[in-house]
């Protein structure tokens, strides 16, 4: 699922007050986790990729749950749910901490 916004301070900054941690920056896009559990493999979690407009200064945070860690080395293909009521859950509990 897909927010815009215009964020008053840096998205590393509202993520973190959101529970997510950074992970890595890919190209113009940032990206950060929450795990769901506390089981220690750190799946299933919430994944979001970020990209801010340096311009406009607005914010896409784009939304999905992955269910598991990848099968091989070096592939990004995983079980991703981008749409859902656990989905819809979390992009509302972000919308409330943002103020949207």
């Amino acid at each position: 699922m897909r927010i815009i916004f215009r964020p008053k301070e840096n998205i590393q900054n509202v993520m973190r007050r959101c529970g997510y941690f950074f992970i890595r920056a890919e190209g113009d896009e940032l990206s950060f986790a929450r795990p769901m559990s506390s089981s220690g493999s750190g799946y299933p979690r919430f994944h979001i990729y970020a990209k801010v407009d340096d311009v406009s200064r607005e914010t896409t945070i784009n939304l999905h749950l992955d269910q598991k860690k990848p099968v091989y080395e070096g592939v990004t293909a995983h079980s991703g749910e981008y749409d859902g009521a656990i989905v819809a859950n979390e992009t509302a509990r972000l919308k409330k901490i943002l103020g949207l």
